[in-house]
């Protein structure tokens, strides 16, 4: 009897072994690599006031935002110098607004906005637009411009790696919902 008891739980044992196997194969099979520029650029007809281009890293920022809660969301973002968008998935991002209105002592309002194209294999498969907005959060008077922007651009990054689970045509994300 005590035999036969050991062999049921070492086939359970197994059974357990093969379906975490199994679940793991298929959440990596579910997983998605995508393309992401290193720095995002500024779209050409933005305007950014130069301060903002010259001292915040917004455009970095954004990217291992999106690099570090892809990796949260089980999807691998892998940056490049060069986007390429013919072969594989990539996301195209373009910063299209950012605005750095007040201060520490007056009240922080910035805003970002960014838009995004998704590609596979070259074909435009889903767009999206997303806006954040800060007044700097806990401690705001205790905050510099560029790193209330980057609050900014941390989010963006969260959403777009949410969008990037399912990604629907149009979607409007962030503080555009």
């Amino acid at each position: 009897m005590r035999g036969n008891s050991r062999n049921i739980i070492q086939r359970g044992g197994r059974k357990a072994a093969l379906a975490c196997l199994l679940l793991a194969v298929a959440a990596g099979a579910s997983a998605g690599e995508f393309k992401v520029q290193r720095a995002v650029p500024y779209a050409g007809d933005a305007i950014i006031a130069g301060n903002i281009k010259r001292e915040c890293t917004i455009d970095q920022q954004l990217s291992d935002a999106l690099r570090r809660a892809s990796a949260d969301a089980g999807n691998q973002v892998t940056l490049v110098e060069s986007l390429d968008t013919a072969s594989g998935q990539a996301l195209k991002l373009e910063i299209v607004d950012a605005q750095s209105a007040g201060n520490a002592w007056m009240g922080h309002h910035k805003s970002v906005t960014v838009k995004g194209w998704l590609f596979r294999d070259g074909q435009e498969v889903a767009k999206f637009v997303a806006r954040r907005n800060s007044g700097g959060g806990f401690g705001a008077g205790f905050k510099g411009s560029c790193s209330v922007l980057d609050r900014t651009v941390n989010a963006i990054g969260r959403d777009i790696a949410a969008w990037l689970v399912n990604p629907a045509d149009g979607a409007q994300l962030g503080d555009l919902r």
